[in-house]
């Protein structure tokens, strides 16, 4: 590679090396190279999309990460020597920026949101009232933003920003969690391969704890980066909706909204249900697995002493209560789906009824549109915070269990005091006299 120029446009530009990874030819992930365009538009996977679409692509094709996305960069990003270890302290060191940027283009995102709703109640009570053409010899800006066509125009440069801020706050939020969770697997891996036998056959640690902290712990920290910006975003989202709401049809939206309070606890009790079904679902399919296993290792011993049937018996018995688990959690997904269909509705009927008789004037056609947009708006973030509530309850028990696991001091060879005054090593003890 040669030298590039950087800042051509100054009089003295400086030559710079290309960034270490475009040096490798086996990095193909150029997204943190690209310019601004092409990161929005992920132009650069093009080439990537085509050859897969010619034929199948293996991680040969895919290359190698950048450095900077690599388990052990972000680990010794995260590994701050500290009296009292924290994993959210360590993650905000390490994490603290990118999650910041992605909180941003939430932010953005759904202020850009309510642009909706404000533009569509522009164009239909501009096309609702017939005023003839003004006579002004200039335009004033107020009515240059009532005009039909640069509210359409608005709507929908609002809509592409939106799109564009709010898939850049999924990525950067996915990317984040991915090398935070490659982070803790190199951190727990660093840690057991400390731990001496000693340690496993006393049973201070076990196989079953080192596996639950790799497969589901650092899983549950990762999902929780990824609904992180919901945390902070979501007051934000349903004070600006309720305060539109209020500006479109004054103390009757109070009462939507409070329909909407009101049967939030009753989604959140339905999403609660639904998740312990899934958990008793998935308990359950592994205690039938484990005994249809056991069943197959010993059918010659089943089959000598004809106990087939009480196995068997015991399997089926395991198997029902996985069906009726089951069907119980058929039964909450089907409340979550009706309850997420039903709150908007209710909320909207209770809001234009209280208009109807609380106040004197009629409901406009522009006002009903923009508050069914604003009340579609509200459900979604009240939809999300059980989950996002769920996964931070997960994520404060994950940490404490991966802290108990940097804690946690391995067993050290303790030799006698006549080794010790004779200065031998361990290794010369076992060479023969």
């Amino acid at each position: 590679f040669h030298h590039k120029l950087k800042y051509v446009f100054f009089s003295s530009p400086q030559k710079v090396k290309p960034p270490e990874d475009l040096q490798d030819l086996g990095v193909r992930f150029l997204q943190p190279f690209v310019n601004l365009l092409s990161k929005a538009t992920y132009w650069w996977m093009n080439t990537l999309i085509i050859s897969a679409h010619k034929k199948p692509i293996d991680l040969k094709a895919i290359g190698k990460l950048p450095i900077a996305m690599r388990a052990l960069t972000n680990y010794v990003l995260a590994d701050h020597p500290n009296r009292t270890p924290s994993i959210w302290l360590a993650m905000y060191r390490a994490f603290g920026r990118p999650i910041l940027l992605s909180s941003t283009f939430r932010y953005l995102a759904d202020l850009l949101g309510f642009a909706g709703p404000l533009c569509i109640s522009g164009i239909i009570d501009s096309l609702s009232t017939n005023d003839s053409k003004s006579t002004k010899p200039f335009l004033t800006s107020r009515d240059f933003l009532k005009d039909n066509y640069v509210l359409a125009v608005l709507l929908f440069l609002a809509l592409i920003l939106q799109r564009t801020f709010l898939q850049a706050s999924y990525y950067v939020t996915i990317e984040t969690g991915i090398n935070l969770r490659g982070a803790l697997l190199a951190m727990i891996y660093n840690k057991i391969l400390r731990l001496s036998t000693s340690n496993l056959s006393m049973g201070e640690m076990t196989l079953g704890q080192i596996n639950n902290l790799v497969a589901i712990e650092t899983n549950q920290l990762m999902w929780f980066l990824f609904l992180c910006p919901n945390l902070w975003a979501m007051p934000v989202q349903i004070v600006m909706g309720v305060i539109l709401l209020y500006h479109l049809l004054g103390k009757s939206a109070v009462v939507g909204a409070a329909v909407i309070l009101l049967l939030a606890p009753i989604q959140y009790f339905i999403a609660t249900k639904l998740a312990e079904a899934q958990k008793s679902t998935l308990d359950y399919s592994t205690e039938r697995l484990k005994k249809t296993n056991e069943i197959l290792k010993g059918i010659k011993l089943l089959k000598l002493y004809a106990w087939e049937h009480v196995f068997c018996q015991n399997v089926e018995d395991t198997r029902m209560k996985e069906l009726t688990s089951l069907k119980t959690f058929a039964l909450y997904t089907s409340l979550s789906i009706f309850m997420n269909a039903a709150i908007p509705i209710a909320a909207v009927l209770a809001t234009f009824v209280t208009y109807t008789y609380a106040e004197d004037k009629q409901l406009t056609t522009a006002q009903a549109f923009a508050s069914l947009s604003l009340f579609h708006i509200l459900v979604t973030p009240l939809f999300l915070l059980s989950t996002v509530v769920r996964f931070a309850v997960k994520a404060i028990i994950s940490s404490r269990l991966l802290l108990s696991l940097i804690n946690f001091h391995p067993l050290l060879l303790v030799l006698p005091s006549c080794v010790l005054e004779n200065n031998l090593t361990p290794s010369s003890l076992w060479q023969p006299q």
